[in-house]
């Protein structure tokens, strides 16, 4: 089964029912089968976006604990790529957790992400695919 990419944007989107984008995000997360992969950088800006919120950053925890949302990337044996990564999109500017989800397109062979960033419009796995972007942001 192909994995799906998850973005922080959702993530918060998710446990923040204030969020322009939560019912599509719950719908969508909620229909899926595909195991859910991320990295430490996504939930740590996640957990980061929703400091404010009480018990948000314990419930992002809770769903890396459970399995629910699976860190699938290690920096330590990939920061050369992620660096040039990070070089490649200086311009719009791509974040360490971008570059982390763009890497993570090439070596798990994916390119659905659930993300409400739009830089993934312009972002390219394996150097000239599109990311396919299950939520629908318009």
């Amino acid at each position: 089964m192909t994995p799906v990419l998850l973005d922080a944007g959702v993530i918060v989107a998710l446990l923040d029912r204030r969020e322009r984008f939560h019912a599509e995000c719950v719908d969508v997360v909620t229909s899926l089968q595909q195991p859910l992969l991320t990295c430490e950088s996504v939930i740590s800006e996640a957990c980061y976006l929703l400091r404010r919120l009480n018990g948000t950053s314990a419930a992002v925890l809770a769903n890396v604990e459970n399995g629910a949302f699976r860190i699938a990337f290690d920096l330590s044996r990939s920061s050369g790529v992620v660096g040039g990564l990070m070089h490649k999109y200086r311009n719009v500017p791509a974040s360490l957790a971008d570059v982390c989800l763009i890497h993570m397109a090439d070596e798990f062979n994916t390119g659905d992400i659930l993300t409400l960033d739009s830089d993934f419009l312009t972002y390219r796995w394996r150097k000239n695919r599109p990311f396919n972007m299950l939520i629908p942001t318009k």
